[in-house]
């Protein structure tokens, strides 16, 4: 980046009305006796805060301005510079694209400092500018974060996190002061990070009897990943809810907080929430990276036909798409993808969910508030004040929000939703049991889409394998003959799971004529389902046939998340 400095830092300084000229004056002699930076000079007389000089860098000279506080740095890009490099200059490496190295800086105008860099990292140095203050903390927190978690929970002296049992909530500033110590802040980053490097969905922090277990839901399983003294357990919770915004003396209340963390130049939402158990605040922390939300309709795992159908439906003008599945079975992502698919500059796209999980540009979003009285039907009434051509309902759990929905298909807008059901046809008559009438579901709904989330063979010790005679006799009508089967060994790039990575099975139910006669006449889902069929739907169950017979996963799998 090109720096251009318009005006000198005294001078911009006195022009902000923050110095006088006589204080600049003193303050330029002092820095030539002492030959300090002036900028450290006028921190050190209290002429001006250190922010005081980040906004000048940022303002006069356009250098970005990084707040460390919200930065998680790798252990791979901190090896790019030595810890004594770092604070001789103190500076720390941020991310790295290309040969271009962005590193965090009080003084981006030291040509010495950065040509050091650059020879010693073999990059092109871009600096960005943070206070004194902020890079001292980094470069403690950060140098020597590398290692397992368990090699960190062995360095911390557990007498520094001494707090008498029961005293957290009437100590709250004490329980503050310990959960900021270096150890703690580098246990908590480390935590994250690993959950970042495994691509983890959510980190569980679980209070037992006697210590503190740490888990990491992966491709949609859980696994133990470190345990941890229970001494520590008030200072790592706190550590979180700190992070988190919620009220570190409050532990008897469910409460709920996020933050977002820079890391690699991407950034990642953390969604976190608290309930008191038995044994302590139990916290689960949900990454929401937005770089892997929206990864295109042709990535979910629709097969060519599916793929075809659903984008038809997503550019009809009108009529009512379900999605239905249960937790944590992919709703969302297709829904986000569908919505960008379709994010054109000449539609008016909004939403009402719960809770607004990532950010879309150009589509307006809302988050529900029970308390204040914003409900998905509240919410939904207002966006149709609101001119909208395409809208997202988070889920239809209620009458209200249901008839609201058809309505909005009915009179002109394309409506997406999410129901929890076993299967496509089951969201027609779960409609009806809530009280919609039949023929305005007939009239409305254009398609259902079931799906559920299947785990993928580890592309780095896939092997071919002949399974049992029981599993081959289960499946038996529905395989060619001679299938080839594959799995995963297990391996290091996998953690020895065999697995690597998730796909989408899905099954489509498009609404035709003949649907919508049986919808009118109350149909029982099992045969709508079976109509369904002879018209060409696949069941989840046969989409993740065709799936394993491709490689693309186990029979293991498919029988886990598709029980017939």
């Amino acid at each position: 980046m090109p720096i251009r400095q318009r005006k000198s830092l005294g001078e911009s300084l006195v022009e902000q009305k923050l110095i006088t000229d006589e204080q600049l004056k003193s303050a330029i002699r002092e820095s030539e006796n002492t030959n300090e930076p002036l900028r450290k000079v006028l921190v050190k007389m209290a002429l001006v805060s250190e922010e005081d000089i980040v906004t000048f860098f940022e303002e006069q000279l356009g250098i970005p301005r990084i707040d460390l506080r919200n930065y998680l740095i790798d252990a791979k890009i901190l090896s790019l510079i030595p810890e004594a490099l770092a604070k001789k200059h103190n500076l720390i490496p941020l991310f790295k694209t290309g040969d271009i190295l962005t590193i965090a800086t009080a003084d981006p105008l030291n040509v010495v400092a950065l040509d050091e860099i650059r020879i010693k990292t073999k990059s092109n140095i871009e600096p960005a500018v943070a206070t004194e203050t902020e890079l001292k903390n980094a470069i403690n927190q950060y140098y020597g974060i590398g290692g397992s978690i368990e090699d960190v929970i062995k360095s911390i002296d557990m007498k520094t996190l001494a707090i008498e049992e029961g005293k957290e909530e009437t100590e709250p500033e004490k329980l503050r002061n310990i959960a900021e110590e270096a150890p703690i802040i580098k246990l908590v980053n480390l935590i994250i990070l690993q959950a970042i490097r495994d691509k983890a969905s959510d980190i569980h922090v679980e209070p037992e009897e006697s210590n503190l277990k740490v888990r990491f839901r992966v491709d949609g399983i859980l696994h133990e990943q470190a345990t941890i003294p229970k001494q520590m357990q008030a200072a790592v919770l706190s550590r979180i809810k700190i992070m988190s915004d919620m009220n570190i003396a409050t532990k008897r209340i469910p409460q709920d907080g996020r933050f977002r963390l820079n890391i690699e130049g991407g950034q990642i939402d953390m969604r976190v929430s608290s309930m008191p158990t038995m044994f302590g605040e139990n916290i689960v922390m949900r990454l929401l990276d937005t770089s892997s939300i929206l990864i295109g309709l042709e990535r979910l795992g629709f097969d060519e036909k599916n793929l075809e159908h659903f984008k038809s439906l997503i550019v009809r003008p009108y009529g009512i798409i379900l999605v239905t599945g249960p937790t944590g079975s992919g709703k969302t992502t297709t829904l986000y993808s569908a919505l960008n698919t379709i994010n054109t500059p000449d539609k008016n796209i909004i939403t009402i969910e719960d809770p607004v999980e990532y950010q879309l540009k150009m589509v307006r979003q809302s988050q529900i508030n029970p308390k204040a009285g914003l409900t998905f039907a509240t919410g939904l009434r207002s966006i149709l004040r609101q001119d909208p051509d395409v809208i997202m309902v988070g889920e239809i759990r209620d009458l209200e929000t249901a008839e609201i929905s058809v309505q909005a298909a009915l009179t002109g807008h394309l409506v997406f939703s999410t129901l929890h059901t076993n299967d496509a046809p089951g969201s027609l008559n779960r409609l009806i049991d809530m009280g919609v009438e039949p023929f305005l579901i007939s009239s409305s709904v254009i398609g259902v889409v079931a799906q559920r989330l299947v785990r993928t063979i580890c592309s780095s010790c896939k092997q071919s394998y002949t399974p049992s005679e029981e599993v081959i006799r289960d499946f038996g009508a529905e395989l060619p003959s001679n299938p080839k089967f594959y799995k995963g060994a297990g391996c290091k790039a996998c953690k020895n799971s065999g697995y690597k990575g998730r796909l989408g099975l899905f099954e489509m139910l498009l609404i035709t004529d003949k649907i919508r006669d049986l919808i009118l006449a109350k149909t029982p889902s099992s045969q709508i389902k079976h109509v369904a069929q002879e018209a060409g739907m696949k069941t989840l169950r046969q989409d993740g046939i065709m799936k394993v017979l491709a490689g693309a996963t186990t029979i293991d799998e498919v029988i886990r998340v598709s029980q017939e």
